[in-house]
């Protein structure tokens, strides 16, 4: 047992293995912002860097703009994400045949977010994939892809069920995803659970945590989805949403504190939504013990 009086996060060697998600700039200023991000976080030496796509494919060229330019540009390994939303089967092989003649060797595949005008209803293409399990076997019989999905510790809010869920994760596995990323969660016990009932699935390939720090407790809120928000979580950021000075400071401590517990049950492995801010993703990795490299 730790003594009381153990600092918080002494002791900690830096063992670790990170990974940061990004999004695609809309304009100047989000670009630089982007980039000043990428080259706070790169000396990090995360694992890869995962670019986001926006909702029925929106940000298909930024996207695409984006990860180019992190192949042309530096040393890391970008994650490009595709999606089944808005696309035929065609277009998408058009898409990976792209990212693969750039050099790009990972991607993260998913379903997708519907876009506005659907009503919030995920329908398939005429021509397209029906699901993200259909999508991975898809880009795995186009080229060697190295491919990322996602989970849901606390299930997805249009699953029909915990059970529908997981079995709905091994399909993606098994159509020749390497690894899982989840959502983000706040209960480190929902992480442990969610790993033992995989477990007793038979899934056995990595699912990394998806840590995401606190850049406004009423966004968190909207986009919890089936996410539980502790009653504690609730009072720590109390009143912070206007004062964004100390909500960043508290979100960084709560979210290295939430990746502590994960160290202490094992867990080496993190992807961090930064949404293209790098001080709280470094802050973090730094109180986990790592260093950037020379």
């Amino acid at each position: 047992m730790i003594s009381p009086d153990h600092p918080l996060f002494a002791g900690l060697p830096g063992d670790v293995s990170v990974s940061f998600e990004f999004f695609p700039p809309k304009n100047e200023k989000m670009e630089a912002q982007l980039w000043d991000a990428i080259g706070q976080l790169a000396p990090l030496d995360p694992s890869f860097v995962s670019v986001t796509y926006g909702a029925g494919g929106t940000t298909r060229e930024r996207t695409h703009a984006t990860v180019a330019r992190l192949v042309q540009e530096t040393d890391l390994i970008p994650a490009a994400h595709l999606t089944c939303v808005g696309a035929s089967k065609g277009e998408i092989a058009e898409i990976a045949d792209q990212y693969w003649e750039a050099g790009v060797r990972r991607l993260v595949a998913l379903r997708g977010d519907p876009p506005p005008e659907s009503g919030g209803t995920f329908v398939p293409h005429p021509e397209g994939y029906a699901s993200a399990a259909e999508l991975v076997e898809g880009l795995a019989r186009s080229h060697d892809f190295d491919i990322s999905v996602a989970a849901y510790p606390e299930v997805h809010p249009e699953a029909a069920s915990a059970e529908a869920d997981l079995d709905n994760l091994k399909r993606k596995l098994d159509a020749g995803a390497a690894r899982a990323i989840t959502q983000f969660f706040f209960s480190t016990d929902a992480y442990f659970r969610f790993l033992d009932k995989a477990l007793a699935a038979g899934i056995t390939a990595p699912i990394l945590p998806g840590i995401m720090p606190v850049t406004s407790f009423a966004a968190i809120r909207r986009m919890s989805g089936n996410t539980e928000i502790p009653g504690w979580m609730v009072a720590l950021f109390e009143g912070l949403d206007e004062r964004p000075g100390p909500r960043t400071l508290v979100a960084a401590v709560a979210a290295a504190d939430l990746c502590r517990r994960l160290y202490a049950g094992g867990v080496r492995d993190f992807h961090f939504y930064t949404l293209n801010k790098a001080e709280q993703a470094y802050t973090i990795c730094h109180l986990l013990g790592l260093r950037p490299k020379a």
